[in-house]
């Protein structure tokens, strides 16, 4: 079967999708990007002292903090606000004020909005050198990288940017827990440079050269990062070195599977969606579920994870048929019957990435498409012996009335 994925962003960090960090729990915020710098915010007078731009700030990022972006959002504004009605000049105070009104923006889904504070704090601090504790440094730089309406080569300029001014950061470090952690920074964007010479700009001649280029600075940057070696694992992809991706792919795999959830050295959701993507196109299918099953024990709502281990163990199934038929061997029965587990695993995944789908209102149709697809060929094959398990719930009621309703005429009986 023809290995497609019907999930985008292969590097799983490169964009923020238009529904925001968690689609789950919070709709799209309709906010003009204008916003950002013109909110009049009603002020009517009450009993309560005012709040100081310090306490709003502040509050804001308790409110972010705490998942509360839309309460978040209007203390910010009012923070930018009180800065303009005072005529207050202060350039630290106005920049960590925008990107704080940017992370809020990100964390809401609203790209736009996210992208004009970014722009407007690089207008305060075109070349990072304001303190990152005040909103300098490359951080919105990076941001811009993958906000960046264009593409291509507009990306580049931003990741190029904030890669200097990481660079600069670096050389001034002497505590080596800051270094590392620049490090890892910096092979981040050096990797996110390589994923748009993989992408947007694959067809530029010379986007191989640069991919290894990159890929050698970000491995002598920061070579126990499980990020850079999965990016370099993609690459070795894209070349038909299998072999090598499987190594780097290990390797990624070994620096943090013994560590625990929420562990910062554990990569992020969206990474492992990536990385199990990888793992499935090279062969990998039971490291592949080693990841999916983790991401579905931290976090049972996801579409994308019970979607590609219903793939990923469909393919499994697949595999076991192959190789018997590629060595001219019948399939013995207990053969048949590991098959057809991982044809019944299979289709339990995929049941629930559907329930979950529209119990969510995803908006993948291609992913949906796909589950659907996958599970007639394994009803197909199995019989259609599964129970939709939004069933579950009407059988048992249906089964309760039956009882009660044997045990009414056998009351009736008796009388």
């Amino acid at each position: 079967a023809a290995r497609t994925y019907y999930l985008d962003n292969p590097m799983g960090k490169s964009r923020p999708s238009q529904k925001g960090k968690d689609a789950r729990s919070r709709g799209l915020l309709k906010t003009n990007p204008d916003r950002v710098l013109s909110a009049r915010l009603g002020s009517k007078k009450s009993g309560k002292p005012k709040e100081s731009i310090e306490e709003l700030l502040a509050r804001a990022n308790v409110l972010l903090e705490t998942s509360q972006p839309d309460e978040a959002l209007s203390h910010a504004l009012r923070a930018l606000s009180k800065l303009k009605s005072e005529n207050i000049d202060s350039t630290a105070r106005a920049l960590s004020t925008l990107v704080l009104l940017a992370e809020i923006h990100l964390e809401l889904g609203d790209a736009d909005a996210a992208r004009n504070a970014f722009l407007q704090a690089v207008s305060l601090d075109p070349t990072g050198s304001v303190n990152e504790s005040q909103g300098g440094g490359a951080e919105k730089f990076l941001w811009l990288a993958q906000l960046s309406e264009e593409g291509g080569h507009d990306s580049v300029s931003w990741f190029e940017k904030g890669i200097t001014i990481l660079r600069n950061e670096l050389a001034s470090l002497s505590n080596p827990k800051m270094q590392a952690q620049k490090r890892k920074k910096l092979a981040a964007a050096f990797c996110g440079v390589v994923e748009i010479y993989m992408t947007d700009l694959s067809w530029e001649p010379d986007a191989e050269s640069r991919c290894e280029s990159l890929m050698t600075e970000a491995m002598l940057v920061a070579p126990e990062s499980p990020e850079t070696l999965q990016t370099l694992a993609n690459v070795r992809i894209s070349q038909t070195r299998f072999e090598e991706a499987r190594k780097a792919l290990a390797d990624s795999i070994e620096l943090w599977k013994e560590l625990p959830a929420g562990d910062d050295g554990v990569p992020e959701f969206p990474a492992r969606i990536s990385l199990s993507r990888l793992l499935m196109e090279i062969e990998m299918e039971g490291e592949a579920m080693e990841v999916l099953e983790r991401l579905v024990e931290e976090e049972d709502t996801s579409v994308e994870a019970w979607y590609l281990g219903g793939w990923c163990m469909y393919l499994t199934a697949e595999r076991r048929t192959q190789k018997k038929a590629a060595n001219f061997q019948a399939v013995d029965s207990l053969e048949d019957d590991a098959r057809k587990a991982s044809l019944m695993s299979s289709r339990n995944w995929l049941m629930n990435s559907l329930l979950l789908y529209e119990s969510q209102d995803y908006e993948d149709e291609r992913l949906q498409d796909h589950a659907r697809e996958l599970v007639r060929d394994l009803d197909s094959e199995l019989g259609d012996e599964h129970q939709d398990p939004s069933d579950e719930e009407d059988g048992a009621e249906e089964e309760d009335w039956e009882s009660d309703g044997d045990n009414e005429d056998q009351a009736m009986e008796g009388m």
